[in-house]
This record gives structure tokens, C-alpha cells and sequence, in this order.
């Protein structure tokens, strides 16, 4: 078969890959550069995350403080960021006629709260600069040929003097990868949700507790911030956080272990005082009907219920063990986790390309010259919030003014 020749191919036709292919014609028309996705359509993720919004960024503008979002990534990401932070891929869209926002948490999305708006920036800019978007080109094998890359793909073949990887989390890109002496760091899913059957759960979910403090038992493994109830378990940035940092260990356990939840970030004994106090202030109150701490109602009741009281005691009727079992329940409260759920359609996991193989001052392949990757082909992931795409954004900017210097 006769092997078409490009200057660029870039494999993925993600958020990464599009971002480095827009970047590398628009600074240098001259290139001929091709996008090669596997499946019909391309900047699926893109579509799904954010719950179809598209979580674009994070609004954390501090490198040294943005790379603390990253469990696998922090060290090797501090030099990228100071290249291509937040502010610049804000700007980037802003540019291109994506007018974004920033929400109470950080997250940064486009005033339209549509992803599509996102899809159709790419798209036009892919049009603009005249990218070759090739869809259903699954790549078959990767070699080398003095200094050409060639790339059998299902359909056809190329040759090309760059080649970008920015497939993702791809299992058949990452052994192609190792077939050329790469490493691949087995991948484990990084954020997921706990499955927990509790009767303190079972009836209320929706519910959120917005303060709290949540470690592994047996582990070192801590995070803070708010829990939410689910049908089947436990999920919000405090759980997901955890499922990020502790990918690798709770992997180990197969999912496995057990959580203690403080839901009043408070030590037991602080809250035993509190609630003598409210025994002598409110002795003719039901405990039941009057929460505390500001807690959700539903959860307060559910936390009083496990401390052995009834929807009926009154404040100056529980005893000494009721009101130290209610001041368990809300700093100790341990659960149970029996395995785990993905986070809605957003899959990232922990693993990929070794972060010692790649020089990430162009995210070039040490192993290998004009082999460039980034996005989550590398063993690199984050919490939720924006902060994967932030990563694919730097590393696809950094690849692209790379290879436009060389060329």
C-alpha cells in the first residue's frame, strides 16, 4: 500500500490531540498535520465532562499550588505550568470566541454551559488552519524508519517526521508504545465512587454533608471537604479526592477497606461538651427533631438513630453512653466499602507512559526523537475539576511550540 506522507500525525482526536494539532498549523501553515482517531467521532470526553458542560480549567493561578491537584504528575508538571498555566488556555479560548466563566468552586466553563461550544471551537479552528481530521483510523503498529515515523492504521498507512501521541487512556496505543521501549505503568482507575451499604445511608440519598474529614483506616490516606449520599455509597470531592490520591493502595485491596467520616470536624471530646451543654439548655427537646452542627437533618437523624436513641428521647432523658455514642457517630463514624463506581462517564485512570522516560520541557520521548506525548497517555491524572484537561491543554501547547521550532 502506497504510504501517505504528512509533516505532523498526531494520534487521538481528544482534547490533547486536537489542542497540539490547532497549535502546530496555526503557528506554521506550511505543515501538513493529521489528526487519526480510532472511532467515528471525535472530542467525545470533551463532550461528556462536566455533566456536558466541559469543566475547562481550574481557577487556581499559582503553579506551585495547581500541581498539588495532581497524585501522579505534581514534580514533572511545575516546569510545564510556568509555560502554559490556567490563565493561557482562558485566554486561548477567549481568543477564539469562547467566552468562559468561573463558578464558586473554581471550575471554569463557557458562559453557555454547553461542551459543544468547546467541540465546535476546535472544530472551526481545525477548518481554519486546514487540519486533516481522520476518523475510524485505528492504528495498527507504530515503527521507525531511519528518521521517519510509520503508521499502519486500518485503513491506510502514513509516514511522517513528527509523530504526537495523545490517545488517552488506550490500552492498545500504550502496548504499541511498549513495543518501542517505552514503559507502561499498569493502569488502575484513579476517580471513582464509594459502594457502601449502610443502614445510616440507605434512606437518605441526595443528602450532602459539606464539612467534613474523611481517612482510609490503615492508611495514611486523608481528605476534607464535602461527602454526598448516594444510592449505592458515598461520592463528592471529598470521596473523590480520596479515590485520586489513593488509586494505587486501594487498588491493592481490591476495594475493599474501611472509611471513618468526622462529620462535624470537631474531636470527640469538644462535641461530648457541646452536647451536655444542650442537655441542660434543651432538656424538653427531642434530640431526633432539632440537628446540631449545622448538619443535614436527615443525616443528623440517621447519626442519632445509630447512637441507640429513638425519634422520641428528649435531651434530658439520653444517658452517658447514648450521648458519647452520638458523639461517635459524628467524628468516628466508620463505614464500609465494598468496591467502587466510575465517576459518571468521565473514566481517568492512574497509569501510562513512565513520567522518567519524557522530557518535559517539550514532552518529548527520551527513548525515541520526534516521538511526543501528552494528555493521559502519560501516568499522569488529577482530581476532578477541571484539572485533566488543564494537563492535557500544557502538555499539547509545550508539544506543539516543539515541534514548530524544529521545523
Amino acid at each position: 500500500m502506497l504510504k501517505q506522507r504528512r509533516d505532523v500525525l498526531v494520534v487521538g482526536g481528544g482534547a490533547a490531540g486536537f489542542f497540539a494539532a490547532i497549535n502546530i498549523a496555526e503557528k506554521n501553515p506550511q505543515l501538513k498535520v493529521t489528526i487519526l482517531e480510532r472511532g467515528n467521532a471525535v472530542l467525545g470526553k470533551v463532550k461528556v465532562s462536566g455533566g456536558g458542560r466541559c469543566n475547562v480549567t481550574h481557577a487556581e493561578f499559582i503553579p506551585q499550588e495547581l500541581v498539588k491537584y495532581y497524585p501522579r504528575g505534581e514534580k514533572e508538571l511545575l516546569g510545564p505550568f510556568h509555560q502554559f498555566m490556567t490563565g493561557d488556555t482562558m485566554a486561548w479560548f477567549e481568543a477564539r470566541g469562547v467566552t468562559l466563566k468561573i463558578e464558586e468552586d473554581g471550575r471554569i466553563f463557557p458562559v453557555s454551559n454547553d461542551s459543544q461550544t468547546i467541540i465546535d471551537c476546535f472544530l472551526n479552528e481545525a477548518k481554519k488552519h486546514k487540519v486533516e481530521v481522520l476518523t475510524n483510523h485505528a492504528v495498527k503498529t507504530i515503527s521507525k524508519t531511519e528518521n521517519l515515523w510509520q503508521i499502519e492504521t486500518n485503513h491506510d498507512d502514513f509516514i511522517s517526521e513528527q509523530l504526537v501521541i495523545a490517545s488517552g487512556s488506550s490500552p492498545k496505543v500504550w502496548k504499541l508504545l511498549q513495543q518501542l521501549g517505552h514503559r507502561i505503568l499498569e493502569p488502575v482507575p484513579s476517580l471513582f465512587t464509594f459502594n457502601i451499604k449502610d443502614n445510616r445511608l440507605k434512606e437518605i440519598p441526595g443528602v450532602v454533608a459539606q464539612n467534613t474529614e474523611v481517612t482510609v483506616l490503615g492508611t495514611d490516606l486523608f481528605s476534607e471537604g464535602p461527602v454526598l449520599v448516594t444510592h449505592w455509597g458515598l461520592s463528592a470531592p471529598a470521596i473523590l479526592k480520596l479515590s485520586a490520591f489513593g488509586a494505587l493502595e486501594l487498588a491493592k485491596r481490591d476495594y475493599k477497606f474501611s472509611i471513618q467520616i468526622n462529620f462535624v470536624r470537631r474531636t470527640a471530646e469538644e462535641v461530648i461538651a457541646i452536647l451536655k451543654q444542650e442537655k441542660l439548655d434543651s432538656a424538653k427537646k427531642t434530640v431526633f427533631k432539632f440537628p446540631k452542627f449545622d448538619l443535614p437533618k436527615r443525616l443528623w437523624q440517621q447519626l442519632v438513630l445509630a447512637a441507640e436513641m429513638t425519634e422520641t428521647d428528649r435531651w434530658g432523658d439520653i444517658n452517658k453512653n447514648q450521648l458519647e455514642g452520638l458523639a461517635n457517630q459524628l467524628t468516628q463514624a466508620v463505614f464500609k466499602v465494598d468496591g467502587k463506581s466510575t465517576f459518571k462517564e468521565e473514566f481517568v485512570t492512574a497509569g501510562g507512559v513512565d513520567l522518567k522516560e519524557i522530557n518535559f520541557k517539550s514532552f518529548e520521548s527520551k527513548k525515541h526523537k520526534n516521538l511526543y506525548l501528552a494528555g493521559e497517555v502519560l501516568n499522569i491524572d488529577a482530581v476532578t475539576g477541571g484539572f485533566n484537561f488543564q494537563n492535557a491543554w500544557t502538555g499539547a501547547f509545550i508539544v506543539s511550540e516543539a515541534i514548530t521550532k524544529k521545523t
